[in-house]
């Protein structure tokens, strides 16, 4: 017996699930995630679902280790190399004032400070001549101080680089050599774009997380190799593809949003098997929430991502699916500012405490503890039973909030912890907004496709706030994002500074370039993956002619300029609300997508085997608007295709729960999906 396994690391909880290709078997399970040694929380999964590394024929993996590093700056100590006269790249970033009404902005200080910053003499032209050549005794001197100061890391970034890149490689080989111990990178295996600071910004970054990254993927590797595991470790990549470990050990920046991806290739995968062409993948974890939008099949995969945000954050030069996250997860916690202005998160109590509910300690009440007060969570059988709720404790922490607002007695605290839901649906409703109406997208033509462990409990609220009218919920919806990693493909991203306007010329000279970058793609996913086939997409980032700022189209199909720039017009109405049909079109960068299929798990498997329904359950539940009601409670096991009812409802699993509301109507699909009707202003009844 040969396991197929993914394992998620989130804020919470370690998921894992495993997958028998050939009898069709699947196995799930969860565990508290292990601060201090993330690999006993995976441990701890696989002795919990009875099986034994060595049963595994693969892994694959993803973890938030490379953004919550980032994000608290929890980083090795990293030295930056750099061509003489840019040594304050990092600091002078692009100058610009992205919030100009705050007297006080600052943007977040650099990951590494002037001190460990150094120059060295070599110039590149922009057309890729050799203007200075590097100075390697300098070099080697220098390694002399950076042995001194004890760095464990060295980013190399020179000018220019994008376009000839022989003198990082040479620093990097050189560095490896005189300094064994330490983690060496260059701009140039990470982007080969121009802007100078956004390519020095991303190999700090990868520099910043690289040796701990490395320890802890090796510190994997050996682990399971020592219980047996003799199959192949892959890790869930930013851009929706998995990883090799070579490949992720020399660029782990591809991390920086591992952890949520999975959920977002598989949402893809169901939107596709069900019909769906537009679908917004809505994950609500025990920390965060997240979301991203498929439209007509694909994922928006964005070239630059910036780490603590836009305004305060810093970019990085790597595609990401373009998710939103915000601070709004089960373990949100509620608190008041000076003036008793009720807030949730975006801190949160994660594993350790946990919310009260959880008995281990926690003190503060978050999202989970308003839910059980509100009648939504089974406390006997949350976990499936694994973990008994404290309801005493949740009442006590959120009374002492109710109080301190002026909300008495047992309706000020049904109150108080309707209030906390509502703040939070709303802050996740803005993450919504975001990725949709922010880029002239209406949610209300959009299927909610809503999963993690507080994502069906909040899915229908949600799809009132913003009047879209069908909720989807996955089968086992709170190890989705696992479920994800196994639908994935091998992929690699790759992208080149290409400038000109859009004629037949620069057509001509994109699709050589292309060529090549293909031939390139298809070797890598050869020798790492050992794939057959391969597939490609084309993207071009374009703009008009005196803009600053471009946009990203795919143009896989669009072979001659005409087409190119239909294409590059129609975007740019969607985006903007207009478009110059006669104004010049330039393109400034070529993107490149390299797939290759691997073997995934038959949808119709993954779901529980179901039995006919027995009769529901019942107990109250608190709607907002509709008081105490009658609430039918179901186990989704039981609950065979075809399956219809209406709300108000709830449908307990392991790891979950889905909330109806009253009014609203649901029935199992084929895939064993449950389909919420919602009544909202626009679907009327």
């Amino acid at each position: 017996m040969s396991f197929a396994v993914a394992v998620d690391i989130g804020g919470t909880f370690t998921d894992l699930v495993a997958y028998d290709h050939e009898c069709g078997r699947v196995i799930y399970t969860k565990s508290p995630t292990t601060y201090g040694n993330f690999v006993q929380g995976i441990v701890d999964c696989f002795a919990k679902a009875g099986i034994e590394p060595q049963e595994a024929g693969f892994l694959n993996h993803g973890t938030t280790l490379v953004i919550n590093a980032l994000i608290q700056r929890h980083g090795a100590k990293t030295a930056l190399v750099t061509t003489s006269g840019f040594r304050d790249v990092l600091e002078i970033a692009r100058g610009n004032r992205p919030d100009p009404f705050d007297l006080h902005y600052a943007r977040d200080e650099p990951l590494i400070p002037r001190e460990l910053r150094f120059e060295i003499a070599e110039r590149t032209g922009a057309n890729g001549e050799i203007v200075t050549p590097l100075d390697r005794e300098a070099l080697v001197q220098l390694s002399e101080t950076l042995r001194g100061l004890d760095v464990a890391a060295v980013a190399v970034f020179f000018m220019n680089s994008y376009s000839n890149s022989d003198h990082e490689r040479v620093a990097v080989t050189l560095l490896q050599r005189l300094l064994p111990e330490a983690y060496v990178t260059c701009s140039s295996d990470l982007t080969r774009e121009w802007y100078e600071y956004e390519r020095c910004s991303t190999v700090a970054a990868n520099g910043f997380v690289g040796p701990q990254v490395n320890t802890y993927i090796r510190h994997l590797e050996s682990d399971l190799i020592a219980k047996g595991f003799a199959g192949s470790l892959f890790m869930m990549g930013s851009n929706g593809g998995l990883l090799s470990v070579d490949r992720t050990c020399r660029q782990p920046i591809a991390l920086v949003e591992s952890g949520p991806i999975g959920g977002c290739i598989g949402a893809g995968a169901y939107a596709e098997a069900l019909g769906f062409a537009n679908v917004v993948a809505f994950d609500m974890g025990g920390t965060t929430a997240k979301c991203a939008l498929v439209e007509n099949g694909r994922f928006s995969v964005e070239s630059i991502y910036y780490a603590g945000g836009y305004v305060e954050g810093f970019p990085i030069k790597s595609p990401v699916i373009d998710i939103v996250e915000v601070g709004s997860g089960g373990g949100s916690i509620a608190w008041l500012d000076r003036q008793k202005r009720l807030h949730v998160g975006p801190q949160s109590a994660g594993s350790t405490p946990g919310p009260v509910c959880y008995g281990r300690g926690g003190t503060q009440p978050t999202v989970t503890d308003a839910n059980l007060v509100l009648g939504r969570l089974n406390a006997s059988r949350f976990l499936g039973g694994e973990l008994a709720l404290d309801e005493d404790g949740a009442r006590a922490s959120l009374q002492e909030i109710a109080q301190a607002l002026g909300y008495e007695g047992d309706e000020g605290l049904i109150r108080m912890a309707d209030g906390l839901i509502a703040i939070a649906t709303v802050i996740m409703a803005g993450a919504i907004k975001q990725v949709s109406v922010e880029h002239g997208l209406d949610p209300r033509e959009f299927v909610l496709f809503c999963y993690g462990g507080g994502g069906p409990l909040h899915a229908s609220a949600l799809a009132r706030e913003l009047s879209i009218p069908m909720v989807v919920i996955p089968p086992e919806p709170g190890n989705f994002s696992a479920i994800g990693m196994m639908l994935a493909d091998a992929r690699i991203d790759l992208s080149a500074t290409f400038t000109g306007l859009l004629d037949d010329a620069t057509v001509g000279a994109a699709r050589t370039s292309y060529a090549s970058m293909e031939v390139e793609a298809s070797d890598a996913l050869k020798r790492e993956f050992h794939a057959e086939e391969v597939f490609f997409e084309r993207y071009a980032e374009m703009r008009y002619r005196g803009q600053r700022h471009n946009i990203k189209t795919l143009v896989t199909g669009a072979g001659d300029r005409c087409s190119i720039e239909a294409t590059f017009h129609r975007d740019y109405k969607r985006r903007y609300g207009h478009a110059d049909v006669n104004a010049a079109v330039e393109i400034q960068a070529l993107h490149l997508s390299a797939f290759a299929r691997l073997k995934r798990p038959d949808l119709s498997r993954l779901p529980r085997a179901g039995v006919k329904a027995k009769p529901p359950g019942a107990r109250d539940v608190y709607f907002a608007g509709f008081g105490n009601c009658k609430a039918a409670v179901y186990e989704r096991e039981e609950l065979p295709a075809g399956f219809m009812a209406t709300g108000p409802a709830l449908i307990e699993e392991y790891g979950s729960t889905t909330l109806v509301w009253p009014d609203d109507r649901f029935e199992v699909g084929q895939l064993r999906e449950i389909r919420i009707y919602c009544k909202t202003e626009r679907s009327g009844a």
